[in-house]
């Protein structure tokens, strides 16, 4: 029963590489973004705002192939990409991990957006009145006292992205070895005759991951609570 077998171990090792990777890059647009939305009044804020969270609104199959009109090998961009830089993301491993990161982006954002919220003005006021630059400010106080809250977005869209199926499929497809996640190959295998077993295996070690990573950003929010109540 326990038995993983060499190509579910490929597809556990890819969801990782994929996550991680998806969740580093978007970590620095996440905080940037929720400084943002935490920090500055701009005329079309509401609309920058929705547009982060409609990848959770929007049927994931409606994101992926967005992504494959757009950044596909002869798409909008990544017709361009591909024949000036030889980026190609369509049906490689780098479009699963730019899918899952589109995918996981707003339920990284939102944490870190509230905790910036929590961080007390005074603080960074005070920080300006002693001669600190904008980023200064930023990189010494803000950031700090909203690092709990990152961590917390981080795991949250690790988390998120780990699961991802619909937009992944759609734009990269199910390739073994090379775009076949834990669900892609899940759903490989529950199409397959004596496949139950090894799609059992894989859920399971899908929920270990995804629990885990819950339980990290829950205690990670924990932090920032007591964090603001000075605990």
């Amino acid at each position: 029963m326990f038995d993983i077998s060499q190509t579910e171990w490929t597809a556990i090792l890819l969801s990782l590489r994929v996550a991680i990777i998806a969740t580093l890059v978007a970590t620095p647009f996440g905080v940037g973004l929720a400084w943002l939305l935490a920090r500055r009044h701009f005329w079309g804020k509401s609309v920058l705002d929705a547009a982060i969270h409609l990848p959770l609104v929007l049927p994931p199959v409606v994101t992926g192939y967005l992504l494959l009109l757009t950044l596909g090998r002869r798409g909008l961009v990544g017709e361009w990409l591909a024949d000036h830089l030889g980026i190609v993301f369509a049906f490689r491993w780098t479009g699963a991990a730019l899918a899952c990161g589109v995918m996981s982006f707003p339920l990284l954002v939102r944490p870190i957006r509230l905790s910036i919220e929590a961080v007390d003005r005074r603080l960074e006021q005070a920080a300006e009145t002693l001669g600190a630059a904008p980023w200064q400010v930023f990189a010494t106080v803000t950031l700090p006292l909203a690092l709990p809250g990152i961590l917390a977005g981080m795991v949250l869209g690790f988390a998120k992205a780990i699961g991802e199926f619909g937009a992944t499929i759609t734009f990269v497809s199910n390739i073994p070895g090379e775009t076949q996640t834990i669900s892609s190959a899940i759903y490989s295998l529950i199409q397959t005759p004596s496949g139950d077993a090894a799609a059992l295996r894989l859920v399971v070690v899908s929920i270990v991951i995804a629990m885990s990573a819950l339980m990290a950003s829950e205690w990670f929010a924990r932090r920032a609570t007591q964090r603001l109540h000075g605990n």
